[in-house]
This record gives C-alpha cells, sequence and structure tokens, in this order.
C-alpha cells in the first residue's frame, strides 16, 4: 500500500497470497499509473527486504523516483501507512468473517477505493475527506 503523504490518499495497494516482490511493484505500478509523478518525487518506505530490490529499484529509477528509507528500527518513521492499517483493521477487518480471499479482497477495494479516499473525513486535513482536500489544493 502506498500513501500520498501530503493528502493522506491510497494511491497504490495491491493483495496477494504473500508480501513478495510482484506484489509491491503492483502497487507501485498502480500509483505510478494513478498519479504520474514527476521525476524526483521522494518515495519513503521502512527498510524491508521488498522495497530493496533490483526490480523495484528499477521501477523507481525508470520513474525518476528518489528512494527514502525509514531508520533502523524506527516505527515512527513509516506512522502514517501503520496509521492506515489500523483505521483498515478497526473500521472493517476486525468486523468481519471472510468466507473467501475473493469477498476480503473485494470489502478491502470498496474500503479503499469507495469509503476511505472518498468519503472518510481526517481531522489531519481539516475534517475533510481526501478527495475533497486534493480538490481544493489543485483547483479540480
Amino acid at each position: 500500500m502506498l500513501l500520498d503523504v501530503y493528502s493522506r490518499r491510497v494511491v497504490g495497494w495491491a493483495m496477494g497470497d504473500r508480501p513478495n516482490g510482484p506484489l509491491h511493484e503492483s502497487a507501485l505500478a498502480m500509483a505510478l499509473e494513478q498519479r504520474r509523478p514527476a521525476a524526483g518525487l521522494i518515495h519513503h518506505t521502512d527498510r524491508g527486504i521488498l522495497y530493496r530490490t533490483s526490480s523495484y529499484r528499477a521501477m523507481m529509477g525508470k520513474a525518476g523516483i528518489r528512494a527514502s528509507m525509514s531508520g533502523r528500527k524506527s516505527a515512527y518513521d513509516n506512522a502514517m501507512a501503520e496509521s492506515f492499517f489500523s483505521n483498515l483493521k478497526n473500521e472493517l477487518v476486525h468486523h468481519c468473517d471472510f468466507a473467501t480471499r475473493e469477498e476480503a479482497r473485494t470489502a478491502i477495494f470498496d474500503y479503499i477505493e469507495l469509503f476511505y479516499n472518498r468519503r472518510r473525513i481526517h481531522q489531519s486535513l481539516n475534517y475533510h475527506c481526501l478527495v475533497q482536500f486534493e480538490r481544493m489544493y489543485y483547483g479540480a
């Protein structure tokens, strides 16, 4: 899962059977497709091995993205991502019993794309939802 730090919007995400390189690369590809960032964008992650693979770094390099990694054993460097996952669990996952992986994927898609990014208000954004906040900034 990749967040836009300014607006808190989830711009890239993927689900799979296990956390592996292709899963992370799919989330990055979604973020690149949605945002089409200018060269020089800073991509901040924890120190996970999957963010250091040659294929992931090549995708970032091709897009002109600069890597930034958190300090060793520093939970606070990734607080925004941790906060998102806490919200996802507390607002959806802990209240559902999914019968299948596809059912879980559909519910998580709805949570991210229909609720979190479009309707959920955020105190840090002066109680606006993410799309409202971005429209105010970009004037769209």
